[in-house]
């Protein structure tokens, strides 16, 4: 529904003196284990990512300690979608520079795509210890309880987060989820309004105010954000779905509109194996539709 940064640097300047992601390596490196390092840079600059992977691991052979080599290698792992050699790495160059919060993004960001989010909540903490006012960080562990479905947590994260500035449409679709799963629908609706107000264009925030209002009965209302959430996403085939039930449950008399809109849905959805179901009933209820506006004309 929506989109994180899920990322991870590497670093990409040949080492001559200490170089680390923000951080100061503590570590002396031999000549010979920034030899290799350098050549991993090089090798990954021309796209041979297996010859750089060799490289940084003769690096660390080299120099157990090379903590930036650990750091570049985690990066490799982790873009080749190998998350247990990325996490070892990374593990490893935490080892090193306990001091290094990226260390402990990076864990926290291989912990998170293996879905291991108790994990991957404890690695953002240890992160946010050492950079306690960093908003992407804040972000991170957010998606971490959004993911998890801890709302409580979720709601205390996104309030720090809008402490120190870092207020998005992302960010107040958190709060507003996070609410709305408290019942606190009120609140909840206003946090998603914060949402649009920040994009316009803003199909999840235009969504959730119409589900809240379609589950409330206030079809009008409900009908008005799916079509703005349409508005934002053409091809949203949920809000399409909602829309022509809201639509409906307001006016069953206007056959001729339900019906135009129930196959607005089945164009939309059309080809969509998830939607297959709803799909065959509007299908069916188009159907059914125009034989009673068949029957009533005669």
């Amino acid at each position: 529904m929506v989109k994180f940064r899920n990322t991870i640097r590497l670093i990409v300047l040949p080492v001559v003196l200490a170089l680390a992601l923000g951080a100061v390596n503590a570590f002396a490196v031999s000549d010979k284990a920034k030899e290799f390092f350098n050549q991993g840079v090089n090798a990954n600059k021309a796209g041979k990512v297996d010859d750089a992977i060799a490289a940084y691991k003769q690096a660390v052979s080299t120099d157990a300690d090379y903590f930036d080599a650990y750091m570049n290698l985690g990066a490799l792992y982790f873009g080749k979608s190998q998350f247990d050699d990325a996490l070892k790495a990374f593990q490893t160059a935490a080892e090193k520079n306990p001091k290094s919060a990226e260390a402990f993004t990076n864990i926290g960001r291989v912990e998170a795509k293996k879905r291991s989010f108790i994990e991957a909540e404890t690695a953002y903490k240890s992160a946010i210890a050492l950079d306690d006012k960093n908003v992407e960080l804040q972000k991170e562990l957010a998606k971490v309880y959004f993911q998890k479905q801890d709302y409580g947590q979720l709601v205390a994260v996104v309030e720090k987060i809008h402490q120190l500035n870092g207020a998005d449409d992302q960010t107040w679709i958190w709060m507003g989820k996070g609410l709305e799963k408290q019942d606190k629908t009120a609140d909840a609706i206003a946090a998603y309004e914060k949402s649009i107000g920040v994009k316009a264009k803003n199909y999840p925030a235009n969504f959730a105010i119409g589900q809240i209002y379609l589950q409330q009965e206030k079809f009008q209302e409900a009908a008005k954000f799916f079509k703005s959430a349409l508005s934002a996403d053409p091809k949203g085939y949920r809000a399409s779905y909602n829309y022509a039930v809201a639509m409906e449950s307001m006016n069953q008399d206007a056959v001729a509109q339900n019906m135009a809109n129930w196959q607005d849905f089945v164009r939309v959805a059309k080809g969509i194996p998830q939607a297959k179901k709803d799909v065959d009933i509007a299908q069916q209820h188009i159907k059914d539709l125009a034989d009673a506006k068949a029957k009533k004309g005669q």
